[in-house]
């Protein structure tokens, strides 16, 4: 399977949601909205719930499924206020030293007017800094697209996984094959030299692990233990990350995006 056959495969309405995640993984969740400036974003999804036992806050990008769906969604596309609505959820879970899982499945921030006026470019990049600096552990998921900043502000994170089938890059493929050639048609081509895939960024260590996915999230049988598994995992690991000092966590987390793109 090409890279860019990969992604074709993350844009796929079948595929699970953000959404189909906290569902299967979560337990007694409840949804928290709003940003307390200006509204409710529903293309991102936040709120406090059971990880088997821990107590965690779940913050997650979803696209929807059918048309109505993505329509109310906004296809996934993020506005301001969903990335201050998400940085609200995640400073509480600091006040109380919740992990945060985040969910990222994104082509990207929404680009309209509207949202640069309400500040775009500046809610990003609080994230940014805020994340950083974060005292409480951060896992991030990637379960399908992952564009440009608008992943990049759910992704400041102590470690980031993703889906065998996931991209995470700056730009797509039908966007910069746009840019570098004025052809869309290249975007295979794009694909392949972006260097997007989780094995790729797996390589670079920019991602820490690699989750292999179902051969089919129709088989009932097949995804019940795919979420089994994956919930067992992020699991331990936020125990782990729960036992190590703070100030060491936020050593380990600087170091991490320190080290991105060093060549020995």
């Amino acid at each position: 399977m090409t890279e860019y056959e990969k992604i074709l495969l993350t844009r796929e309405k079948t595929r699970p949601t953000a959404r189909d995640y906290i569902l299967n993984l979560i337990t007694d969740f409840t949804e928290l909205h709003g940003d307390r400036r200006y509204g409710d974003d529903p293309a991102l999804i936040g709120g406090i719930g059971f990880l088997d036992d821990m107590p965690v806050t779940v913050i997650g990008i979803e696209k929807g499924h059918d048309t109505g769906e993505k329509i109310s969604r906004n296809f996934g596309a993020v506005h301001p206020e969903g990335y201050r609505k998400a940085l609200r959820l995640m400073r509480q879970a600091e006040k109380f030293h919740r992990p945060v899982l985040t969910i990222v499945d994104t082509a990207g921030a929404y680009c309209g007017i509207g949202a640069e006026k309400r500040g775009q470019g500046e809610a990003i990049a609080e994230n940014l800094m805020e994340m950083m600096s974060l005292r409480t552990p951060v896992l991030s998921l990637f379960i399908g697209e992952g564009g440009s900043g608008g992943a990049l502000a759910l992704a400041v994170a102590d470690e980031i996984w993703m889906l065998s089938n996931a991209y995470y890059s700056v730009v797509s493929p039908e966007s910069c094959a746009n840019i570098l050639w004025k052809d869309p048609e290249k975007a295979g081509e794009a694909a392949s030299a972006l260097k997007l895939s989780a094995s790729d960024l797996r390589g670079f260590e920019v991602i820490e692990r690699v989750i292999r996915e179902p051969d089919g999230y129709s088989d009932g049988m097949a995804a019940l233990k795919f979420y089994d598994r994956l919930l067992k995992e992020i699991r331990d690991r936020f125990r782990a990350l729960l036992a190590v000092d703070g100030d060491k966590l936020l050593e380990h987390r600087y170091e991490r995006f320190r080290k991105i793109g060093r060549v020995e």
